[in-house]
């Protein structure tokens, strides 16, 4: 056989193993941004290098201080750790302590204008996590509570990383490698960078110029609200009950009251959250009335108006980068946490055991977060739903008589109360809770329900003077 032939038969080899990029002992990881995702990738990618008795280096450039309160270590977040989470971390050794955990949530109180009803969890377990992202708001009387962003860079730093209390100003290419730049220091090149910044963050321009098919997460405006009561207050008006709302205003998805150790934080979720829908939600008579007589609801500790994302990026990889968290794709308006574990997960299984090039990352990483952006399509079907209740006076009635008459049987046969349940707090995929409200005794029941509010609402009701 002609030397010429051999080479063109071994050329694809030579190139597949050429362009074959791998982590091997000495490699240098960065990883932007110290939030969840950032923190669950340095813990798992360190815990399968040690699997593999991989030697690696994990840089996290992270320029808050979680241990501070107000804006400066604040992650503008409602901050619940959903039941399903704390399996998952549970089953990873990562256990939440009662330091960083400040009220466990064993039920959820659902207003509507035509009158309220408790829900307690499924199983009676108070497994669901109210938490502060970073120390708290800004007026912090005392720290009492530790921070849940804090406390998982602990963690990480205890694997082996090395925390750098400094914003990235670049990033560029060396040599087909990612640099990352600080001010005051000579860049670093590293084998692999993963970006963790979140949406709300300036640091995804960095990316703009490095010639790579991402594409940020398309958002949108949401409102959060810290009040100070004080534990005794917290006790008495809101217990160990996240307070939903369900209230025909144009624009809002989603409203809550979360309740915490001396706080309770507000959190309005929707279309692009404005002024007017922020005083006309704290106006109703609804709200109003479950909040302190003497709190002036136009004024809170600590408040913002963070981006979230609604729309996954389509391509959150390159060669050696990969985005995770919100930077890449994140669940609809629920348990954003969670899904920062999920694609950070997937993300480090991809980079140790399968290699770091955007086709590892397409076949390895992409799947997951196509799963999250699938099961998204479906949860705005069912906010679709949602928001068809929400809009008919006889359709609330509808579900406050059938989820009222539901506390008092088994918990199993409570079917419209656990999606709902699974709805409010992020438990379960949209997927799910979709098909579940297909089951024929809520159907059934609801169009009873239905035509039962139709048939005894009044024809006239006397218009407010």
């Amino acid at each position: 056989m002609e030397e010429s032939t051999l080479i063109g038969m071994l050329k694809p080899q030579i190139e597949q193993a050429s362009s074959k990029m791998e982590l091997d002992n000495g490699s240098k990881i960065a990883v932007i941004g110290g939030g969840p995702a950032g923190s669950f990738f340095s813990i798992f990618l360190l815990d399968m290098a040690t699997m593999m008795d991989l030697d690696i280096q994990v840089d996290i450039f992270e320029p808050r201080d979680f241990s501070k309160p107000g804006p400066v270590g604040c992650n503008m977040c409602g901050g619940i750790i959903s039941e399903s989470l704390v399996q998952m971390l549970a089953t990873d050794g990562i256990n939440l302590p009662p330091t960083i955990v400040q009220r466990g949530i064993e039920s959820y109180v659902l207003h509507m204008d035509v009158g309220s009803v408790r829900i307690e969890t499924p199983l009676h377990e108070k497994r669901i996590g109210a938490v502060h992202r970073g120390a708290g708001p800004r007026d912090l009387k005392e720290i009492k509570w530790g921070s849940f962003d804090g406390h998982l860079q602990s963690l990480a730093v205890e694997k082996g990383a090395n925390i750098i209390s400094k914003r990235v100003s670049a990033v560029n290419w060396d040599n087909r490698q990612p640099q990352v730049s600080v001010r005051g220091s000579e860049p670093k090149t590293y084998d692999l960078l993963a970006v963790s910044v979140g949406v709300n963050s300036n640091a995804l321009k960095l990316f703009q110029n490095l010639e790579i098919e991402y594409e940020p997460p398309q958002t949108t405006k949401t409102f959060i609200r810290e009040f100070y009561l004080g534990e005794e207050k917290v006790d008495e008006y809101f217990g160990n009950s996240m307070h939903v709302f369900l209230l025909e205003i144009p624009k809002l998805e989603f409203a809550a009251i979360i309740p915490k150790g001396d706080y309770a934080s507000l959190c309005l979720l929707g279309d692009e959250i404005d002024k007017e829908l922020i005083e006309e939600f704290l106006d109703s008579p609804e709200v109003v009335s479950q909040m302190p007589p003497d709190l002036d609801l136009s004024k809170g500790s600590c408040q913002c108006s963070p981006r979230i994302s609604v729309k996954g990026s389509a391509r959150p990889f390159a060669d050696r980068i990969v985005f995770i968290g919100d930077s890449g794709v994140t669940r609809l308006y629920k348990d954003g946490i969670g899904a920062a574990y999920c694609t950070s997960k997937a993300a480090a299984s991809t980079a140790i055991f399968q290699g770091v090039t955007a086709k590892d990352f397409e076949n390895h990483y992409w799947p997951q977060c196509q799963r999250i952006s699938t099961d998204n399509r479906i949860g705005k079907i069912v906010f679709l739903i949602t928001q068809q209740i929400q809009q008919r006076k006889f359709s609330r009635q509808a579900l406050l008589r059938m989820v009222s008459s539901e506390q008092q049987l088994k918990g199993s046969k409570r079917r419209m109360s656990s999606v709902l349940w699974d709805t409010f707090t992020g438990s379960a995929r949209y997927q799910e809770i979709f098909l579940r409200t297909f089951h024929p005794a809520i159907i059934f029941r609801f169009i009873w329900d239905n035509v039962v509010s139709i048939i005894t609402m009044p024809l006239w009701t006397p218009r407010k003077k």
